[in-house]
Order: C-alpha cells, then structure tokens, then sequence
C-alpha cells in the first residue's frame, strides 16, 4: 500500500526553526514528484515547495523563498522540508503530496495522487 507520512512538526517562536519529513512506501520513489503543501485556517491550500525525485529540481513559493529548502534522500525514499526564519504566517497544516506526472501536482493539485496526513506547525510570535 502507497503510504506518506509527515513528521517533524511542532510548536516554534518566530525566527525558529523546523525540518519536516515525508517518509514514504509502497511506490517507485525516483517515479514521483513530492509537494509540500499547507492549509491556514480559513485560508486556501497553498503548495510551499515540491521537488522532482528523478532529477531533483525544486520549486519555492515566494513566500519562502530563501527561507524553506526541500531535499530528497532516494536511499531511505524521504524528502525533507528544512523551514529557518519561521513567521507567525507560517502556521498551517503541512502536508506532503506525490503525483507522478512529472510534478505537475506542483501546480495543480488535482494531479496529486497521494497524500500524507498532515502534521501541524504553529510559530508564534
């Protein structure tokens, strides 16, 4: 069974730091593309960062860039998101996505075919 787990969320002052996991099985890792996405309260889902597994290239929303950098480790199949200079506005769930359609889950998240559950991230100030 195709499964990704979140880890690695928390509670955290503005300026902190977190490293998010998605650990993954039951599917071809280097096939897919993994998204982080995250979802305020109220607000709409946002994807934050996704990296292509085959080839690594990444992709950052401009709100995070410079601040968020999501790597790959093939060998235990999981991706990192390492999140420095968190902000309040950070808060949301995060979660993790797969699509193998060349991360265009990237940008579309219908083409998202796996989802994680979810791990929270709460920054305050």
């Amino acid at each position: 069974e195709a499964q990704l787990v979140e880890s690695g969320g928390g509670l955290v002052p503005a300026g902190g730091s977190l490293r998010l996991a998605c650990t993954t099985s039951g599917f071809t890792f280097d096939n897919y593309a993994i998204s982080w996405i995250r979802q305020a309260p109220g607000k709409e889902r946002e994807t934050v960062s996704c990296i292509k597994n085959s080839d690594g290239s990444a992709y950052y929303a401009d709100s995070v860039k410079g601040r968020f950098t999501i790597s790959s480790d093939n060998a235990k199949n999981t991706v990192y998101l390492q999140m420095n200079s968190l902000k309040p506005e950070d808060t949301a769930v995060y979660y993790c996505a797969a699509d193998s359609f060349h991360g265009y889950g990237c940008y579309d998240h219908s083409a998202l075919e796996l989802w994680g559950q979810g791990t929270q991230v709460t920054v305050s100030s």
